[in-house]
């Protein structure tokens, strides 16, 4: 059969709707899973997307088609998928969800049993060379069911108790859903929080009418800054599309990064259990394994994405992992990531230290950063080695990309895994260092 193989990214399965995924490639997708896996059951949910009704049935088809049952979880958010797979001891789980790409992607990230997520390296590489032999249907006796099951109030009872509400104080916040999963997926979990919440495009709306649900991109929160000062909001949270990732910003309209939410996120959890280790990755300011040393915890630097971070979190026990990218895996939800159950500990924590969000982040964070930079550029290894080549006397590390590190600043430059770009972040003590360095890097990346 003919597939698109460029659909099987590292992690995940992603591509535009219906030019590189189509209801047959979904098809075959849930048969290929179904033999993969041999389970009873695999749990399915989709987000609002205007493709994934079609995609949830045609995967579905080719899910029961080999004898296997579908739990159909309705709309849901990445984040409720892992916990049912987890909480129900299901064999498998599939998300229906393009996260936060624009309006015509769609795609489906994979888990097996505990919500231990498939990548390209573990298990689609099968699935797609089952797909390509034509070889991903079973001699089954009898098709499998299809059985419905409703998790609302059991994944937010779930997320509520990493916290306790009593602690929590009724601050003003404003949350932008930006019409993704979160504008349904977290409202049972925020009815029984004594906070004043004003809702920002909590109505699903797989168009995007507003602003894509990408709020990482600093222009996708402009909507939520301005409600923030209207307001006079304590301080705002956006999620993405399929509410997996969260992002906060201070009463001044200041975004955090996903770095300084680790920190945060650690600083909390490592109050409640001393000594507990902490994964972040290499992207991460240099202020999160110092806040994380200063709290008693033993951090541990990672490679960027979820399919590394999950099983070292396991190997090391560790409480809690954090990506510069927004997201935040627990190792009490099945190691998994969860955007809420971030924000919830998050709360419980500006909450019992009674001060404001940006005098929190001033203390632990002395630095200035780029954000994430990318470049299109015509060959990935020939401008690597012209950057490594050019800071030839700092400190190299290439576990993931090209890290290169001085006394008083560092950069990362790495290939995206899902596009052909290159993605540079840097931090430095000042921020005239960090645009003397940011225009010498960029002259040679981008030259």
């Amino acid at each position: 059969m003919t597939i698109d193989q460029t659909i099987f990214k590292t992690y995940d399965i992603r591509g535009t709707v219906p030019e590189q995924i189509t209801g047959e490639t979904a098809y075959q997708i849930g048969a290929s899973l179904a033999k993969f896996l041999t389970p009873r059951q695999i749990a399915v949910g989709r987000d609002m997307r205007l493709s994934s009704e079609e995609m949830f049935e045609n995967l579905s088809r080719g899910i029961t088609d080999n004898g296997v049952d579908v739990i159909d979880l309705g709309l849901c958010s990445t984040d409720g998928l892992y916990f049912a797979v987890g909480k129900y001891n299901y064999e498998g789980g599939v998300m229906i969800t393009a996260s936060h790409n624009p309006k015509e992607y769609n795609g489906f990230k994979i888990c097996r049993k505990n919500a231990e997520p498939l990548s390209l390296g573990d298990g689609m590489k099968q699935m797609l060379e089952m797909i390509e032999a034509d070889d991903y249907l079973t001699n089954t006796p009898s098709k499998g069911m299809m059985i419905r099951k409703d998790i609302a109030d059991d994944y937010a009872e779930h997320c509520l108790s990493f916290i306790d509400i009593k602690n929590i104080k009724p601050y003003k916040i404003v949350i932008d859903a930006g019409n993704g999963m979160a504008g349904k997926t977290i409202v049972p979990a925020l009815d029984k929080l004594p906070i004043e919440v004003t809702k920002l495009f909590f109505e699903l709306d797989g168009t995007f009418p507003n602003h894509p649900a990408s709020p990482i991109e600093l222009e996708n929160l402009v909507d939520l800054q301005k409600e923030v000062a209207k307001t006079k909001a304590d301080f705002g949270v956006a999620f993405d599309g399929d509410a997996d990732r969260m992002f906060l910003i201070d009463k001044n309209g200041r975004p955090l990064g996903g770095d300084m939410v680790t920190a945060l996120v650690s600083k909390s959890l490592l109050k409640k259990n001393k000594g507990e280790t902490v994964l972040y990755n290499l992207i991460c300011s240099r202020a999160v394994p110092e806040l994380i040393n200063k709290c008693g915890g033993k951090p541990i630097r990672t490679r960027v994405g979820h399919a590394l971070i999950k099983p070292l979190m396991k190997k090391h026990n560790a409480i809690f992992g954090g990506e510069h990218s927004g997201h935040f895996y627990f190792r009490d939800n099945w190691f998994a990531d969860s955007g809420l159950i971030a924000f919830l500990v998050c709360l419980e924590l500006i909450s019992t230290e009674g001060r404001e969000l940006h005098e929190m982040v001033a203390e632990i964070d002395p630095f200035f950063r780029s954000g994430e930079i990318n470049s299109k550029v015509d060959s990935i290894p020939e401008k690597t080695k012209a950057v490594s080549e050019a800071f030839a006397d700092g400190e190299a590390d290439t576990e993931d990309g090209l890290t290169i590190s001085y006394d008083d600043w560092w950069f990362n430059l790495r290939p995206s895994n899902t596009e052909p770009l290159l993605r540079l972040n840097i931090e430095a003590s000042s921020e005239k260092l960090l645009k003397e360095q940011t225009d010498k890097l960029l002259e040679i990346i981008r030259s």
